[in-house]
């Protein structure tokens, strides 16, 4: 067995991070090399590091503020990082200097190296048993729209792949519970959990959609589909190409949400947003939808729980995104998700307003106030009441200005 260590240590100021906030420490990787550890340590009370790996071919990893170790192996990764073989050559341990306190803050990076094969970690404890699928719940009656159904899901969820607290299985179970059709696990800048959703979205009776939260301190964008890794290193703009050439979605996520809303330039805005993210508590707070009205008229309008663990943020589904689409199929539901044929509700049993054709379908919001996209206000009169449609966003609210669903 050869074993090899580099050490880097030091101090980053605050002038550090604002001159280049992500930094790029190099180690070597020799022919033969089966795996690669790295420990990172710093006072946590004191600032916040963030953790990733470039490979000398490839991006292999990024676990952000999560974790302060990782190892990258031949057969298996820690969760957030790309297993496979270590392609020999200059690699690069990915540092960020998230947090910074005036006086500086002290680190010290030790990567080891080594040709004999890890045994993998044992899997986390699991909080709730994942080993069937949750009792089935009844549908809503909602019309079928021609040959195209509505389906309930969630776009932006975590798992321990990146900053979440549960396994892929142990959200897809969640999910499940909570009666979605499918979710978006969106960890963040990395697409090691994508191998896992197909094969435990099937086990759980739920689509599980790619995606990544691509992520920056000025700014989040979930990009979905099976699109391969986007470079978060690299400006906005190329986020949004990335996924267009590569047939997948992006969304710009909470625009509004304290630290991380979004700052960033773009030339090409993308239609789509997260409207209501779980952190719009008071939804008579009319800043939402005003951004949304500034920053592109025909914005298409998404939500998304942002679930990370259980107590925090909102549970999968609240609120509820809902897609008409041809069938439940990974392709069909993005197809329809791409065509704005979105609505958002509070939840997957909370009142809704849906189009059908040339309708509107305001359902369970009797007593609500459906508004146009000119602003007129109309009055639902029972719990399924239609309405003509127009072209753009439409919303019902309640007696006190609340919003309580959405759609295009």
């Amino acid at each position: 067995m050869t074993v090899t260590t580099t050490v880097h240590r030091g101090r980053w100021s605050l002038g550090d991070r604002l001159e280049l906030m992500l930094r790029e420490l190099p180690f070597e990787v020799a022919p033969g090399a089966a795996a690669v550890t790295v420990e990172l340590e710093f006072d946590r009370e004191q600032g916040v590091l963030d953790l990733g790996c470039l490979g000398a071919d490839a991006f292999r990893g990024w676990s952000g503020g999560a974790r302060d170790t990782y190892t990258v192996a031949v057969d298996w990764a820690t969760p957030g990082y790309l297993k496979g073989e270590l392609e020999p050559g200059l690699w690069h341990v990915l540092l960020r200097l998230h947090r910074i306190p005036p006086g500086g803050l002290d680190y010290e990076v030790r990567v080891t190296t080594s040709t004999t094969r890890p045994a993998p970690l044992p899997p986390p404890a699991a909080p709730k048993p994942v080993g069937g699928r949750p009792p089935a719940r009844e549908r809503r009656d909602i019309p079928a729209s021609g040959e195209m159904l509505w389906y309930a899901g969630d776009f932006h969820s975590h798992t321990v792949h990146s900053d979440g607290a549960l396994t892929v299985p142990e959200l897809a179970w969640l999910a499940c519970d909570e009666g979605l059709d499918f979710l978006a696990v969106t960890d963040h800048n990395t697409v090691s959990h994508h191998p896992e959703l197909p094969a435990v979205g099937a086990r759980y009776g739920i689509r599980l959609l790619p995606g990544q939260e691509v992520t920056r301190d000025e700014g989040h964008a979930n990009v979905f589909g099976d699109t391969g890794w986007v470079d978060f290193r690299q400006p906005a703009d190329s986020w949004y190409q990335h996924a267009r050439t590569h047939g997948g979605v992006m969304s710009l996520n909470h625009p509004l949400g304290s630290d991380c809303a979004w700052r960033l330039p773009l030339a090409d805005r993308p239609r789509h947003a997260e409207i209501w993210h779980s952190g719009w508590f008071d939804r008579r707070w009319g800043a939402p939808l005003s951004w949304a009205q500034a920053w592109r008229p025909d914005v298409i309008a998404i939500g998304g729980s942002d679930f990370h663990r259980h107590g925090n943020d909102g549970r999968p589904g609240s609120p509820t995104t809902w897609l008409l689409a041809e069938d439940d199929s990974p392709a069909a539901l993005l197809a329809a998700l791409a065509a704005g044929r979105t609505a958002v509700s509070a939840g997957p049993g909370a009142p809704l307003l849906l189009r059908l054709g040339d309708e509107l379908l305001a359902l369970g919001a009797e007593g609500t106030a459906l508004i146009r996209p000119d602003g007129r206000r109309e009055l639902v009169h029972a719990d399924r009441t239609t309405f003509p449609a127009e072209s753009g966003l439409h919303r019902l609210e309640s007696y006190e200005n609340e919003v309580i669903a959405l759609c295009q």
